[in-house]
């Protein structure tokens, strides 16, 4: 759920849909192809669902020592937990509690200041879409602890927030993803409905789709919450959020959990949960790239629209997908943030199309002599702190402008990273020949621009 946008680049490609079937063999093939010997250390849950039945596998890019993810594993799914947001918020519309087309001020606490656009109003159906002009994140609320960000924030730090914001353009016009929007509109239902957030999913989600296993905050008793990892193997402390607030990112589930919600999503739910559901899915913005429906976006797969929802937290990757009209989905949860590698798109696209490339797995290998030599020197991260690389033995260290030094890796993608903390340096070549780089941590993706023997950037 880190700010980021989700899947567009993704489906750039071309899809084709021939029917097929997947057996529990086939998954977990795929699974050790793109997964065995990757740097990060990942492990992965993994199921295809279809018409005929359901195909699982658990894998680790290690496969010493005993496996770290199983049938009881509980995953942080970050953002896929915004898909369920809109499913409550459809149930609401279609009890006659609401309308897509509410100012979004309608059902905030009275008295709360929003922004406009020379008068338009953001109304819900900018939020479900993430075309309300709000930023990614409330400005001006401070992230006391960077590795649990969203922890110390409250809805009336966000209320107050709202003060603070000036749109750059009319709500509807333009595709931003908002954390933010989603954090109010997950709160709003809260309040409306007069129960904490997780004890709405339950009654609402969970139990009707029987997710014995999803949660927020109470774990259910069997159910093991996963460790999560930072892409260099280390682990990272679990995420969590203030009740209201929970529908941006705070849901945590099984793999069998989450086959029960695609399932729904495809038509197999109690009768009195289908509709709502089905208007979750219903196309909401078509105006720009990506089309979205609430919350999910969609993408086109051979001529038919594909649902799709990544998510992230500081130690999770997730992804779900499905095909209605294939009657096809997929389930990826992964135990190590891997949103700055890509995500987790290679092996979802392909298990839903086995026509997309698999991708292959990162494996450290030693980095070229002559490209190292071309990147040495000092730089400026766009927006950011100056950086400086430099040789050490037969590696690469970076070191950050009043910072320690500290080596980096290279790993089979062509990419540099380093070894005691989350980032990556993606070498670029420049039209002149000369090398540069992108330096991607926390989320955004940062150009460097060299630095001339006098300190000053050409």
């Amino acid at each position: 759920m880190r700010p980021k946008t989700l899947l567009v680049s993704l489906f750039a490609v071309g899809l084709s849909g021939p029917a097929f079937a997947l057996d529990d063999a086939g998954v977990a093939a795929a699974l050790k192809q793109r997964l065995e010997g990757d740097r990060t250390g990942a492990c992965l849950a993994v199921a295809v669902v279809e018409a005929a039945g359901v195909s699982r596998a658990y894998g680790c890019a290690s496969a010493e020592g005993e496996p770290r993810v199983g049938a009881g594993t509980a995953f942080e799914i970050g953002s896929v937990s915004k898909t369920m947001v809109a499913a409550v918020l459809a149930q609401e519309i279609l009890a006659g509690g609401g309308s897509l087309d509410d100012p979004l001020a309608a059902w905030l606490p009275e008295g709360t200041k929003l922004p406009d656009f020379e008068g338009q109003p953001i109304l819900l159906r900018h939020v479900v879409t993430h075309t309300s002009g709000l930023p990614a994140l409330p400005p001006g609320v401070a992230i006391a602890d960077p590795a649990n960000p969203y922890a110390g924030m409250n809805a009336k730090m966000l209320h107050a927030a709202l003060g603070r914001v000036q749109l750059p353009r009319a709500p509807g016009t333009a595709f931003e993803y908002s954390n933010f929007a989603l954090m109010l509109l997950s709160d709003a239902l809260a309040r409306r409905t007069g129960q904490d957030f997780e004890a709405l999913l339950d009654q609402r989600l969970f139990t009707p789709l029987g997710m014995q296993g999803a949660y927020v905050d109470r774990r259910p008793e069997g159910v093991t919450a996963a460790r999560g990892h930072a892409p260099n193997t280390q682990p990272v402390p679990a995420w969590t959020f203030k009740p209201g607030l929970a529908g941006v990112g705070g849901v945590r589930a099984t793999l069998d959990d989450m086959v029960a919600y695609v399932q729904g999503q495809l038509g197999d739910a109690p009768e009195a949960l289908v509709p709502a559901l089905e208007l979750s899915q219903q196309p909401v913005w078509t105006d720009g790239q990506p089309s979205m429906a609430m919350n999910w976006i969609i993408a086109p797969l051979n001529g038919r629209p594909v649902h799709v929802h990544e998510g992230g937290t500081g130690g999770f990757s997730s992804l779900v997908a499905f095909d209605r009209e294939a009657g096809r989905g997929v389930v990826v949860l992964s135990d190590t943030a891997l949103h700055s590698l890509g995500g987790l798109g290679s092996i979802g696209l392909h298990l839903l199309d086995p026509k997309v490339p698999l991708g292959q797995p990162r494996v450290a290998t030693p980095a070229p002599e002559a490209l190292m030599d071309a990147l040495v020197g000092d730089y400026q991260l766009q927006g950011a702190m100056k950086l400086t690389l430099r040789r050490k033995g037969g590696a690469l260290e970076v070191q950050a402008q009043g910072q320690p030094a500290f080596e980096l890796g290279h790993d089979s993608a062509g990419d540099f990273y380093p070894l005691a903390f989350d980032a990556l340096l993606k070498p670029v070549r420049q039209p002149d020949g000369s090398q540069s780089f992108v330096w991607v941590q926390g989320g955004g993706a940062m150009p460097a621009q060299r630095i001339g023997a006098r300190g000053k950037t050409p």
